[in-house]
């Protein structure tokens, strides 16, 4: 017999010896949790955990990190199976239940918050999501938030994530720092031009002004043709300041229907990296709201201190067959060097395995925020 099949064999019969155990172990957990329901006890006892992750490692030897991972995932599906039997979670299972959901969004007519000026790539998400809304525009992202605070917008867009440049990290801190409701999101195909004041001589262009994200999603074009790239709010609002400018060496980088509301010339189409270059804007509010094929929920968590601990959450992630489409981690502002970690999901918390899973972490974790389970428009 093949040496390799022979160890492999061996493998299998360990495996089917563990099974047993294993099936046998999670029956206790039953248990547990059933007495844990009658004396009202948290699922999570972190001290006991650590003590048997320790020992673990002690008798273990050189593979103690090795069989502490196994015992550690092990532990996890073992609370996981507990959670299910006792339901915990109960403010975040009543705010899913007591949501508005089934519906196609809407914002009833109610006007719509952007960044920007008229003419902005956030606008075009804003009238295709919300056909029916006027769209309010505000100088910094930090406005959009603070209009649906106040209840000036009944909704926000503001871009998280490109294609080419990546995160867009002022908008992330900014949904750590309010906590609104994700309830929405658009991906909008971005085609960036080179555009300036009529009779602008192409040859003499030296500074180009364009929101940072943009200047970088069109990096390649600016370094061919030696431009200084000078970053500004927005796009629009670029083109809004090239237009108003007397100089005749500057231009901007804004969309075709930017150039046209402020009368600039286009003088070079399609100048992104990358072809299929897609801004991802999401719909933010004040209130949760859970539209009609909502399949991406959008959290933020923290984990503790510990080797392993962001490990162990996403293990939980996958032990309920959920897809993780998106991980960002923003320093928490303490001077700790701590983080905090925004995620999407692809699920619907109508799903009894999900809604659990969340109404777990959301016991066990230092920190934990559910901001919304959406529908995301491409």
């Amino acid at each position: 017999m093949d040496e390799l099949l022979e160890l492999r064999n061996q493998i299998d019969e360990i495996d089917e010896q563990l099974i047993p155990l294993l099936l046998k172990r999670m029956e206790i957990s039953k248990e547990v949790a059933d007495y844990k329901v009658r004396k009202r006890l948290p699922v999570l006892n972190e001290k006991r955990e650590q003590e048997i992750l320790e020992d673990v490692e002690k008798k273990c030897g050189d593979m103690g990190n090795t069989i502490k991972t196994i015992f550690s995932a092990t532990m996890d599906a073992s609370r996981a199976v507990q959670h299910k039997i006792i339901g915990g979670g109960q403010p975040l299972r009543n705010l899913v239940n007591n949501a508005p959901h089934g519906e196609v969004l809407t914002a009833n007519g109610k006007p719509i918050a952007c960044q920007g000026v008229d003419g902005a790539y956030s606008a075009q998400a804003g009238k295709a999501l919300f056909p029916d809304s006027e769209i309010s525009f505000y100088r910094q992202f930090e406005d959009v938030f603070e209009a649906v605070y106040k209840g000036d917008a009944r909704f926000g867009i503001i871009p998280v994530e490109n294609s080419t440049a990546g995160s867009v990290h002022e908008s992330y801190d900014l949904i750590m720092k309010y906590r609104f409701y994700v309830v929405g999101a658009y991906d909008l195909k971005i085609s960036h031009c080179l555009c300036a004041k009529e009779g602008a001589d192409y040859s003499k262009i030296q500074d180009v002004y364009s929101h940072p994200q943009a200047l970088s999603q069109c990096s390649d074009f600016l370094n061919s043709f030696d431009f200084t790239g000078i970053n500004f709010t927005n796009t629009a609002a670029a083109a809004k300041f090239v237009s108003e400018s007397k100089k005749k060496n500057v231009a901007c980088i804004c969309s075709v229907e930017a150039a046209k509301k402020y009368g600039l010339t286009v003088l070079k189409k399609d100048i992104q990296n990358i072809s299929n270059n897609t801004t991802r804007f999401i719909v933010i509010s004040k209130d949760l709201v859970i539209s009609k094929g909502a399949n991406k929920i959008s959290l933020i968590f923290s984990a503790p201190h510990k080797t392993g601990s962001l490990y162990r959450v996403l293990g939980r992630f996958s032990m309920t067959g959920l897809n993780l489409t998106k991980l960002e981690s923003r320093p928490v502002e303490n001077g700790g060097f701590d983080y905090y970690f925004y995620a999407d999901v692809m699920g619907s918390v109508y799903d009894a395995e999900t809604l659990d899973l969340l109404c777990a972490l959301y016991d066990e974790l230092p920190e934990f925020t559910f901001l919304g389970n959406f529908l995301e428009v491409k």
